[in-house]
């Protein structure tokens, strides 16, 4: 076939629209068509889709998520105290400084690391600290993962109960001898017999103590060996608050200072029990602390 003209002079008639046109102004479109370039009309990306395909959702080296336990948190200098009576309701409550901690009424926290004895005045004993024996109380006995009671070494006495009436929380310390890991169960007991023995009834086994609002995981209930260390938390019954001007809106804020935990279950008051020390430490029930103690 010879050369084709360029076609300056030529006309070409639309696919289109029917109409003449310069044939140099003609194009060709994505089906084919030729068309005047004032008639063009791209290919509608509709036609094509970009092919999908889905998110990836697995990671290389993956690392899984943990539910962490929550942490004990350091107290100011001497925040322990005074004992006194929580009006209206017939049993004592103890202060406890520790501003902005964001636990709630009805938590249950576990002091630690008291660094001072706290006085007590008699005719009780002058020279425990209030806390002393809960740091201290051992299993007396043997007990199984199925057993609903459980009896101290030692009493604790009367005015060192926490929350005898509507029961509370306890932890046995358990290490695994082959892992080193720390196995401890937390129990919730119903009623104490506080003489003879330090009888705890109406456990239940493999619990967890509420903290900041949120309750853990259940810990695992087990055996345990007497002599085994046990831990108590006392309730928070009442959160002591200031209120001081804001310079804005609302006009007022609330600061948090403290809490009041359960102390015992009669009216005792002891203005004079101040005290702790510097580096107490106030946490949940479950804190995997070797000792309770410095």
């Amino acid at each position: 076939m010879g050369n084709t003209a360029k076609g300056k002079h030529a006309l070409f008639i639309s696919d289109r629209s029917g109409l003449q046109f310069p044939y140099t102004e003609m194009v060709r479109e994505w089906n084919g068509s030729r068309v005047h370039t004032s008639e063009y009309e791209p290919k509608q990306p509709q036609l094509e889709p970009k092919p999908f395909t889905a998110d990836p959702q697995g990671l290389m080296h993956p690392r899984p998520d943990r539910l962490e336990l929550p942490t004990g948190d350091f107290l100011p200098i001497n925040p322990i105290g005074p004992v006194e009576n929580n009006v209206g309701i017939t049993r004592s409550i103890m202060n406890v400084a520790q501003p902005n901690s964001g636990i709630l009424v009805g938590d249950y926290v576990r002091l630690m690391k008291i660094q001072q004895p706290i006085p007590i005045p008699s005719p009780f004993n002058n020279s425990l600290s209030i806390l002393d024996i809960e740091l201290t109380a051992t299993l007396g006995a043997d007990i199984t993962a199925n057993d609903t009671t459980l009896t101290l070494t030692t009493g604790i006495g009367v005015p060192y109960i926490p929350t005898l009436i509507d029961g509370g929380f306890l932890m046995i310390e358990k290490i695994n001898s082959t892992t080193g890991l720390y196995e401890n169960e937390i129990i919730q007991y119903a009623s104490r017999n506080a003489l003879p023995g330090d009888t705890f009834y109406g456990l239940i086994r493999g619990t967890n103590a509420p903290f900041r609002g949120q309750t853990p995981n259940n810990t695992t209930a087990s055996a345990h060996l007497s002599g085994a260390r046990i831990f108590f938390a006392r309730k928070v019954v009442a959160l002591n608050t200031t209120t001081s001007p804001s310079g804005g809106q609302p006009s007022t804020v609330t600061n948090y200072n403290g809490y009041q935990l359960d102390f015992s279950s009669g009216t005792t008051v002891f203005p004079s029990a101040i005290g702790g020390g510097n580096g107490c430490i106030a946490g949940p029930l479950n804190v995997n602390i070797t000792d309770g103690r410095a």
